[in-house]
Parts: C-alpha cells; structure tokens; sequence
C-alpha cells in the first residue's frame, strides 16, 4: 500500500482535484509510492472513511502521511471525517496529518480543523509538501513533535515557480477525461486586489505566474487525444495577458474543428479586457463549444473604490453585450450582494442595468445558435484573511462564523434584505439561468423578480425541491 495518501471531499463527483494530482505528481521518487482519494460533498461518510482506514492500516505498517486539500465548500466536512478517522486510532491508524489549501491557509491558528492536524502547508504545497514528505518518511512518526490535538507545524511555503512545478495532467483518468470536467491552469495567480478575494492578501501570490506555453500546449494536446472534452481554466483572469489567451484559443479552436465540436472550454475573463483581437478569437467559437464566467460583482463606482477594485461598468457593460449578441458562449456574469456600502436599492440597479445588457441580448434569430446567458448571484463571504474584513466596523458587518462565512448584515444592507436576495438567487437560478422561461423583454427586472420571488417563498414554503411542472403552472398564473 501508498505511504502517502491524498484526499480531497469535492463538490460534486464531476470536479476531479487538480491540485491532489500536482501534490503527486511533484513529490519525485516518491510519487510511485503515493495514491489518491477523491470523495464527493454529499456522500455518506462511511463511504469517505472506509477505503482511507483501509489504506493507512494496511500491511506493512509503514509510517504513513495522510495529506488533505481544504477549501471553503469541504471544511466542515474535513473536519467531520478526521474526528471519524480519529477514533480509529486504537486501531492502529495513526497518520501523520498534512493540512492544506485556500482554506487552511489564512485561517486563525486556533480553528478547529487544526487539533487534528500535525503539519499545515500555507500556500504552494508542491515543492513543500514534498520535502515534508521525504523528511517524515526518512525519520519515522517520532520525527512529528505535536501530540494530536496540540498546536501543528505551520508551513509558509514560497510561491512556486511556475517553470518547475511538473505537470500533473498525466494523473487524470479515462474516465476523468471522457466522463468529469477536466482542470487545467495556465496561469497562477491575479494582478487585480480586489478585497473580497486572498489575491489582495499581502504575500498571497497575487502576482501573475505563468506556466510556459508551449509545453502546457503540450500537454493540452496529450489530453485532447486522451479523449478530453470539458476543458475548466482555473485561471482567474484568463485575458490578463491578450497575446497569450489568443494563442490558447487559437489551439482549441483548431481542436474543436478538428473534433466537429465535440469540445467545451470554460474560461474565466475579465470584463475590461476585451481589445478587437480578442473579441474576434471569441467570436468564431461555434455554438456549444464556449463558456465564459465574468465577474462583474457590482456596478456601484463608489463601493468598487472601496474595496479595491478597478472599474469601468460602461466598458464593462459594453463587453458583456458585445459577448452577448455576437458570440456564442454561455455567459455567466457575477454579482455579489453585501458589499461594503451597498444598498438594496444600489444593487437592485446594477442588476437591471446587467440585465438590460445580458439577457436581451443572448437570444438569436435561430434557437439552434441561441447563446445562453446567466447571472450568478452571489452573498458576500468573508474568506479568512481578506483584507475586506477591514471595513467591518464601519458597516458593521456582520458574517456568519461557520463556513462559508457568508455576510448576514450591514449597515446599509438589513438581514431582512439580504434573506430576500438569497431567496431572489435560488429562484432566478431556477427560474431563468435554467431556462424555465425567457426574462429577456427590456423592462427592469429586479424589483418584479424580488416580488415574484418573495411570493414563490411565501406559496411554496421553500425555494428547493419544487416539482418543475408545479413552478411553472404558478409562473403562469403570475404571467411570467
């Protein structure tokens, strides 16, 4: 059996761990001696638990590392799988506990999550974990100081140079890449700090760190003819670099004509970024083939200042409706609701205003060609470490102290409205971003929708589990 075993809860059984793979595949001579387990969110915990007692209680018995990935989305459920495993100590399962990820990171050294852990990585795992490995495994579990549930060894590991992580596409399977979404990254890193998000925490690794092109082509090629078809960039601004994301483009393009449009990319893009050269890459995308994601977050100049985040939303504004009535992607465009200084009334008008660009303008003469278009509400969360945590006393911010910390109430924000945008969110998710019915019609759509949600709520006592032929026979009677 492995002396290292990796493990990550996942969202969903479609989201492979890209980041367990690099950990793997960087560990050199002792990748070999390394296996990986990927579990989903809402699977029974028996099921997470049985194949890792399984593994690290296996003969011969060697010292072994028990490495885990956390994020926001898995971190009470990481916890609830090590107080599981910590039971069976008695038993002879007594891992050498690795914590790390975006989550562990910036956390407060006395979380929970830690009594269970011997070791945190803060930052790029690759060279680090590596090296904590190769000690570990050369001196036995008298070489870990920290008697479990005392403080851990934390790790501040330097940001990895993108030319000497070794790729770990190799580790994905035929069935990750014919059946999953298959994660890449050709970049590291955010130019932008915009306060809400750890690219505005000090050290962080805000600085873009780019993977050399031709070899992640590549590799990109390797996974096209592997079978790959559902290609998610991990890049959190895609077109930071024009040159860069045409050429990328440009390769996939190729791709897709050659495999009749049996492939999707999704990429995650700046809306004021978007010069001719590549608008033009973005428009000979077939239908079908392209996914966009734009985070506008909020059209309000004065809260984008405050938080740190450049803004233009004419431009901005301007590039979605251009996306929207001259490609063929499926748009998703963010918004965030809590943000410091915004109103009910401010952010009901940056989403009619997004509205009146995205929706009217994504359908086409031909449903065959029709571009659908989403706008993703989303609620402020205060992710540990961010520097937006700043302006909590002078809003009087309010989050909620379990993951994923999303904000309850602000000054100019009241608990009762933010409850009406989330209820607003789940309704709209189902309603229109899944193409129950058509919204596009050029009226403001907030204030009917927040009504028309409101009244669901209050008629369906929930906003989940609702029959679809239920919902959309109410819709009728709303007209809608």
């Amino acid at each position: 059996m492995a002396d290292i075993v990796l493990a990550a809860i996942n969202a969903k059984w479609i989201h492979p761990s890209l980041a367990l793979r690099l950990l793997k595949a960087n560990l050199g001579s002792l990748e070999t001696r390394c296996e990986i387990f990927e579990f989903a969110l809402r699977q029974p915990l028996i099921e997470k638990t049985e194949p890792l007692i399984a593994a690290l209680t296996a003969p011969p018995g060697h010292t072994r590392v028990l490495g885990i990935s956390v994020s926001i989305w898995n971190h009470l459920a990481t916890i609830e799988l090590l107080k599981e495993l910590e039971k069976h100590r008695r038993e002879g399962l007594n891992p050498v506990v690795v914590l790390g990820g975006p989550e562990v990171s910036h956390l407060s050294e006395q979380a929970e999550i830690f009594r269970y852990a011997d070791y945190v990585i803060r930052g790029d795992g690759e060279i680090a974990f590596k090296t904590l490995c190769e000690e570990i495994l050369s001196n036995g579990r008298d070489f870990c100081s920290k008697p479990r549930g005392g403080q851990p060894l934390f790790i501040d590991a330097q940001n990895a140079d993108a030319g000497k992580i070794k790729s770990a596409y190799h580790l994905y399977t035929d069935e990750d890449l014919t059946k999953k979404l298959v994660y890449v990254e050709a970049s590291r890193g955010c130019p932008f700090s915009c306060e809400f998000c750890l690219s505005a925490v000090k050290n962080s690794g805000g600085a873009v760190r780019e993977f050399p092109i031709e070899s992640f082509l590549n590799d990109m090629e390797e996974l096209v003819r592997r079978g790959a078809k559902t290609f998610k960039f991990l890049d959190r601004t895609f077109n930071i670099n024009i040159k860069r994301a045409v050429c990328i483009m440009e390769f996939f393009l190729k791709k897709i004509e050659e495999k009749k449009g049996d492939i999707i990319v999704h990429f995650e893009m700046a809306a004021s970024l978007f010069p001719p050269e590549l608008r033009e890459t973005l428009a000979r995308f077939p239908a079908g083939t392209l996914r966009l994601e734009t985070g506008i977050q909020t059209l309000n100049p004065e809260v984008s200042a405050r938080i740190g985040r450049l803004s233009n939303p004419d431009k901005e504004l301007e590039a979605i409706r251009f996306l929207a009535e001259k490609t063929n992607a499926v748009i998703h465009a963010d918004l965030i609701a809590g943000l410091p200084g915004e109103s009910l009334a401010s952010f009901g008008n940056g989403f009619d205003r997004l509205a009146g660009c995205l929706l009217n303008g994504a359908f086409h003469e031909s449903e065959k060609t029709r571009s659908r278009a989403e706008i993703q509400l989303g609620i402020l969360k205060l992710l540990p470490g961010a520097p937006i945590s700043r302006h909590n006393e002078t809003f009087k911010m309010r989050y909620n102290s379990l993951p994923p910390y999303e904000i309850e109430e602000t000054s100019t924000m009241s608990a009762h409205d933010l409850e009406r945008i989330k209820n607003f969110a789940r309704f709209w998710e189902i309603i229109v971003n899944r193409s129950l019915v058509n919204y596009g019609d050029n009226k403001p759509v907030f204030e009917r929708f927040m009504r028309l949600s409101d009244m669901l709520l209050s008629r369906f006592g929930r906003n989940w589990g609702i029959d679809k032929h239920e919902l959309l026979s109410v819709l009728h009677e709303y007209r809608l």
